[in-house]
């Protein structure tokens, strides 16, 4: 138990392990087929073959770009490319108010303060018209977070932060291998962090990485991440210049990660077949709306299908139409409202409201307040919004009529 009596969140397969219903679970996973064989490799090898190392090369260059940082998880990834990044203490960096934990935890914990940006009506993403009323003196980087695999409109954002001298990158960790006009996630900015978690759409035990083009911040990764920002100095041994991390994939882990990588472009093409059939299904009924998918998103990586229902059309709030899609066949169907992190982190409001570092001014220039007051757009959208992350690739066309035929059961059973 915690320590306010309340059990802790689970993850991974044990989050899973109570979820039944008609439709498919991703667990237990795929695995490429050659998985067992890189793991023998590792041990036959007396850990010598390389594997973390490989695993970066194959997935760099199925990504094309220059490097690929291999992490033990998507929240080391992205605390690792926080770490990297070279700005003050009590800076701003703009993040979308819809995420997860992981999105923020690496850059708090270099001091920097998060901002949260309305998202646009109607879907879980930010936009450059929601970010630019946001952006101070103090700001210095914006967060693009992929949330479900609606990979957000970068080429405004990026503009924006242009016309600003801003850095942006991306958390795709729900977006592996999407593609937004052409390009691929993660690709699309300075650097993107992925997952490959065991639920994630690639899922392997455990796993995330960062990719990016830029030798400098490249370098400065594995210094900071894996280097636990030491170097080796003559006559002495290593010293510490910065305060690093040991956020170094394990070689088991890289060799999963390498046999899922062989097989995650067909899933996902799979994926996005299924989940454009789902959208268009769930479109029929009335008081259901599915998550628009931009026209500029040639393939949708869906690591969740997402829908909101019309409260006016309803005699059940969401959370009870969730509950009820749950009982009635989906599993893992409910409201997704923890990912509105102003609200979900409640360390965030007791540092602001108590001026703990970094809130403490200085650093900060101004005060700041976090809730669900301060994204109303993006608050009042979750409170009608249902999602089931067990969508997977396992999905078939089948699935998708049954899952269709569910929802509109229960709304039929819920019409006002």
């Amino acid at each position: 138990m915690s320590e306010t009596n309340e059990p802790r969140a689970q993850y991974g397969a044990a989050a899973w392990a109570h979820l039944t219903g008609q439709l498919p679970n991703p667990f237990p996973r795929t695995i490429g087929p050659n998985a067992m064989k890189y793991l023998q490799e590792i041990v036959d090898s007396g850990l010598t073959c390389g594997m973390i190392g490989r695993f970066e090369r194959e997935f760099a260059k199925q990504y094309g770009v220059k490097h690929c940082i291999a992490t033990p998880g998507c929240t080391p990834a992205l605390a690792v490319l926080a770490a990297a990044f070279d700005f003050d203490h009590g800076d701003e960096i703009i993040v979308s108010p819809i995420t997860d934990y992981g999105s923020i935890m690496g850059l708090y914990r270099e001091g920097y303060i998060p901002v949260f940006p309305d998202t646009e009506p109607g879907t879980v993403n930010f936009s450059a018209e929601t970010i630019e009323p946001c952006i101070t003196d103090r700001t210095r980087a914006i967060l693009c977070v992929h949330k479900t695999g609606i990979i957000c409109d970068t080429d405004p954002i990026s503009a924006l932060a242009a016309e600003k001298g801003l850095v942006v990158y991306e958390d795709a960790c729900q977006a592996v291998f999407g593609e937004y006009k052409g390009r691929f996630a993660g690709t699309l900015s300075l650097a993107g962090g992925f997952s490959f978690d065991s639920e994630k759409t690639m899922g392997s035990d455990v796993g995330g990485c960062v990719i990016t083009d830029d030798d400098a911040l490249a370098e400065r990764m594995r210094y900071i991440g894996h280097s636990r920002g030491a170097i080796s100095r003559e006559h002495f041994g290593r010293v510490h210049k910065h305060a690093g991390y040991a956020y170094r994939m394990p070689e088991c882990t890289a060799a999963i990660c390498l046999a899922q990588l062989e097989i995650i472009r067909e899933q996902v093409a799979h994926i996005d077949c299924v989940v454009r059939l789902m959208s268009e299904l769930i479109a029929g009924i009335e008081g259901v709306t599915p998550l628009p998918i931009p026209e500029y998103m040639n393939v949708y990586s869906a690591w969740m299908f997402g829908m909101s229902i019309d409260p006016e059309q309803f005699t059940c709030d969401a959370e009870s139409f969730g509950a009820q899609l749950a009982a009635e066949g989906i599993p893992g169907a409910g409201t997704g409202k923890y990912y509105l992190m102003p609200e979900a982190c409640d360390f965030l409001k007791d540092d602001a409201a108590a001026k703990r570092f970094p809130f403490s001014m200085p650093p900060a220039s101004r005060e700041y307040t976090y809730g669900a007051q301060t994204t109303p757009t993006a608050s009042a959208f979750l409170e009608n919004w249902i999602r089931w992350s067990t969508f997977c690739e396992k999905y078939t066309e089948d699935d998708c009529h049954l899952a269709a035929a569910i929802v509109n059961r229960v709304a039929e059973k819920n019409r006002r």
